[in-house]
């Protein structure tokens, strides 16, 4: 297989970063477009990658990035404009020859959901369905790292509690590792891909007192999960100033629809597209159990 051109977003979040690890070694020229410059860009330049600025929201800076660009990556953060950025990538890479797309979007998105973000992620595949560049969807179901977010980590490092609306409700969580990985593999082929999407899965259904069990074992503590009213989680997210109130309403959609069952079962594409299966919860836990740890406080 000829080199390629290959265009990476979000290079510098965890997915992202991710898929540019897997591209290395693939022989191809890896270009990120990140929003500013700066340290987390030097670590992409140190991975060999050329780097380029500028912003999913302004067409002529997407275009100029697409420039001589085989196959791009699409990420956009939970974020009203995520329309726009579509449409915007869509017809730069139209107007850049740009040859496949390779879409993140999201396990929930459909015409009817309740979450504006999940049916903005449907409408937003059929914006590149309709660009007529061929495009593979990929649907990702809840991170393992939400483990590690904001809304959940203070809980568990302070008290020892998993608070999260979970319910009963089961899914199969995935590293954003593993996810990066897909996207690498379909990036670098993907002729194979064309017109298809993807569930995305981690190993193995669980639930959060499964969940919960995990950080136990490798951290050496009992965790016990506490099942939040969905309005109290809706509230607290809000109030994290990255995440405000469009995350708020859309993770309470997202938690009826995972209590409804609507997120149970697994896949094993992940190992099919890359070759080796995706890392367990306890893995994951394993990677980032430093962040699970109290800080010490100085002694004075």
């Amino acid at each position: 297989m000829s080199s390629s051109q290959l265009l990476v977003t979000g290079a510098t979040g965890s997915t992202g970063y991710a898929a540019v690890q897997g591209l290395q070694d693939s022989g191809n020229h890896v270009r990120a477009l990140v929003h500013q410059d700066g340290p987390r860009a030097d670590a992409l330049r140190a991975l060999g990658v050329e780097i380029v600025i500028g912003d999913l929201l302004d067409i002529d800076s997407v275009q100029a990035a697409m420039r001589d660009i085989d196959a791009a990556y699409f990420v956009f953060p939970l974020n009203p404009r995520l329309l726009d950025a579509t449409a915007y990538f869509a017809q730069a890479a139209h107007e850049a020859g740009v040859g496949a797309i390779v879409n993140l979007s999201q396990r929930t998105a459909r015409r009817d959901s309740k979450s504006h973000s999940a049916q903005n992620h449907w409408i937003a595949e059929r914006i590149f369905d309709w660009s007529g560049i061929p495009v593979t969807h990929l649907r990702p179901t809840l991170f393992d790292e939400w483990l590690t977010y904001d809304f959940s980590i203070g809980a568990i490092i302070d008290n020892d509690v998993l608070a999260i609306p979970f319910d009963t409700g089961r899914f199969s969580p995935i590293a954003a590792y593993d996810q990066g990985r897909v996207i690498a593999a379909v990036l670098s082929d993907p002729k194979p891909h064309a017109g298809k999407t993807y569930l995305l899965d981690g190993p193995a259904e669980m639930d959060a007192a499964d969940m919960a069990g995990a950080l136990s074992d490798v951290l050496g503590r009992p965790i016990r999960y506490y099942d939040l009213p969905i309005a109290d989680f809706q509230a607290a997210a809000a109030a994290i100033p990255r995440l405000g109130s469009y995350f708020g309403q859309h993770i309470g959609a997202v938690m009826v629809d995972l209590q409804d069952g609507l997120l149970a079962g697994t896949t094993n594409t992940v190992e099919q597209l890359t070759g080796t299966a995706p890392m367990s919860v306890h893995d994951s836990v394993v990677a980032n159990r430093d962040l699970f740890i109290k800080p010490a406080t100085a002694s004075v």
